[in-house]
């Protein structure tokens, strides 16, 4: 079961699709109106949440539910009874619950959860677990077009992806970023998102390069850095992309060039324009 692999990092990765979350929840709750409103349960029994063997909330902290595990004994080795708050407040709600809800319909008769109070939709929309439903994994466009406004950013989730998220070269589907926030991406996610919704190039911004504007992922990503010479540090060209009625899209490049001008010029650095075209 992929949900309890990659235990080692600070924060385990788990990829679940729309469809998989959609078939444990469905299930899961076909168990769940099959037993009593009133579980009455024999010993022995681990009664359970966070990080001890007797304890109450989780709290969307799933590698400390990973090691309460490791503690007490992963199922069907121990029999557990959790007393709800799964979600909201931790960083890994979704991952928390399906894994717990995997394990009840895999084990039934030896997994039991209660409900808590944050297992309530108007509860969850406070506490996070709305946002964190928003799947990094960007299924439809009605998943951006339902982001309430206004709104933090959460940790996770999609609003957060679609904020901090980075092309990577080097590799291939999702990997942790190293922001430490949100996630760098492969070309083959690229590709595959496009070929899905029917794109033909994602225009993104968010990292300084070189040029003013870089392609990524045999040219179906373009990132595009609008402030030359960033910060006074990085020497790097301004890009503007303008994309015309026939959705041609050519590229107007500012240099800022560095030099050193009598104080009463400086006010009017010199600019060097070229343009390119797709």
């Amino acid at each position: 079961m992929h949900l309890i692999l990659a235990r080692s990092s600070e924060k385990p990765i788990v990829y679940l699709r729309e469809e998989e979350i959609w078939t444990i929840c469905l299930r899961s709750r076909e168990i769940f109106l099959s037993q009593p409103m009133l579980l009455e349960l024999e010993p022995p029994l681990q009664i359970c949440g966070e990080c001890q063997p007797i304890n109450g909330d989780i709290h969307g902290q799933y590698k400390d539910l990973l090691r309460l595990f490791d503690l007490g004994g992963f199922p069907p080795t121990s029999n557990y009874l959790f007393l709800g708050d799964y979600v909201d407040r931790g960083k890994q709600s979704l991952e928390t619950i399906c894994l717990l809800l995997a394990y009840k319909i895999r084990y039934p008769e030896n997994f039991f959860l209660l409900r808590g109070n944050h297992e309530c939709a108007a509860v969850n929309r406070i506490y996070g677990f709305y946002d964190e439903c928003l799947s990094p994994d960007l299924q439809s466009m009605n998943q951006i077009r339902r982001i309430a406004r206004p709104t933090d950013v959460p940790d996770s989730g999609l609003l957060c992806d679609l904020l901090w998220s980075d092309p990577n070269p080097n590799i291939n589907g999702w990997i942790e970023s190293n922001r430490n926030v949100s996630f760098h991406f492969g070309v083959d996610v690229v590709s595959r998102f496009l070929e899905r919704h029917n794109f033909d190039l994602i225009c993104r911004a968010h990292e300084v390069v070189e040029d003013g504007y870089e392609f990524f992922g045999r040219r179906q990503l373009v990132t595009i850095f609008s402030a030359p010479n960033y910060c006074n540090e990085m020497n790097n060209a301004g890009g503007m992309m303008k994309v015309d009625e026939n959705l041609t899209c050519s590229f107007q490049v500012k240099m800022k060039i560095k030099r050193k001008l009598p104080f009463s010029l400086r006010y009017n650095p010199l600019i060097a324009v070229t343009s390119y075209l797709i």
